[in-house]
Order: structure tokens, then C-alpha cells, then sequence
């Protein structure tokens, strides 16, 4: 379990999580995120670290990008690392940080957007949070309500949801 003055540090990818919407004709956009608005909203007192690594939907993430979240995190002083990231593609790069020794990585990321008012990013970042306090060294992914260990997890688009490899 973390302590009290134990920083978290939440790496940034960006995914739907972090898109924008700005009119009915318009494409959806990746904009600056709002991970330190939900976290100033819900009003955490974790001591929590915010950077930046990309801003892409996770479809277009290539190896080159999933080789830099690996060195921003292998880098990091911190212990516990939540990273924000779309959910496409969230267990192809939980992978690539599977082999990352001595660290709580939590991958974590929304099917609405963030800014959106029926969102369940809010849920899904506390979710986040609490896992990479108290779960023991490895890489997790929270989504609907549920931390599944990173290499036993799978999206079903058809329900919209993560689910536990069968």
C-alpha cells in the first residue's frame, strides 16, 4: 500500500478518455487532457504527479509509441503509475510493459468521453487510483467496475465492456 506522501504518478496517452466534441458535424478530437480536472473534482488527496507522453487514439499508437510509455515509466521514480489510454488497443500496450520490474502500472481509459456528463471515466480513474494504491507490483487494467490482471483481460465490443480472457 501506498503511503501517505507517495506520489502517483498518471501518464497521459490520450483515447476516448481524453477527447473532445465540438459540434454535431464534427469528428471527435484528442484534446489537452482533463485527467487534473476529474482529479481536483473528486477532490484526491494522494499526492499524484500528471505528464504528458501522447495525444492518439489508441489505433494509431505504433511500437515506437508503446517503447516510449515503456521508458516514461521505466524512467519514473514513482512506484505507482496509472496511465490514461484508449481503449482499442489498452492490452496491446499493457503487454509491452509487462516485463517492467518493481512498479504498479494501471492502464485505464473510458468508452465516453471524459467531458461528457454519462461518462465512465470518473469511475474507471478511481478505479485507477485504488488499484495502484494497495494492488502488488504488475500491470492491471480497471474498466467497468472490475481490476483484471493486464494479461487476462479483453475487450468485447459487442458489449462494450472488458471481459476475462475465457
Amino acid at each position: 500500500m501506498t503511503t501517505p506522501n507517495d506520489p502517483i504518478l498518471v501518464l497521459t496517452t490520450g483515447g476516448t478518455i481524453d477527447k473532445l466534441y465540438f459540434d454535431a458535424l464534427s469528428e471527435y478530437k484528442i484534446g489537452e487532457s482533463i485527467i487534473a480536472r476529474v482529479l481536483d473534482t473528486a477532490r484526491v488527496t494522494q499526492p499524484v504527479e500528471i505528464g504528458e507522453v501522447l495525444r492518439k487514439d489508441s489505433l494509431e499508437l505504433t511500437d515506437a509509441d508503446r517503447a516510449l510509455i515503456r521508458e516514461r515509466v521505466i524512467a519514473a521514480e514513482a512506484r505507482r503509475i496509472v496511465i490514461t489510454h484508449g481503449t482499442d488497443t489498452m492490452t496491446v500496450t499493457a503487454q509491452a510493459l509487462g516485463t517492467v520490474p518493481g512498479k504498479t502500472i494501471v492502464l485505464v481509459g473510458a468508452l465516453a468521453p471524459a467531458r461528457f456528463s454519462e461518462t465512465d471515466a470518473t469511475f474507471n480513474l478511481g478505479m485507477a487510483f485504488a488499484t495502484a494504491q494497495v494492488a502488488p507490483g504488475g500491470v492491471y487494467i480497471t474498466m467497468n467496475g472490475t481490476v483484471f490482471r493486464a494479461d487476462e483481460v479483453v475487450k468485447d465490443r459487442e458489449r462494450g465492456a472488458f471481459v476475462a480472457k475465457t
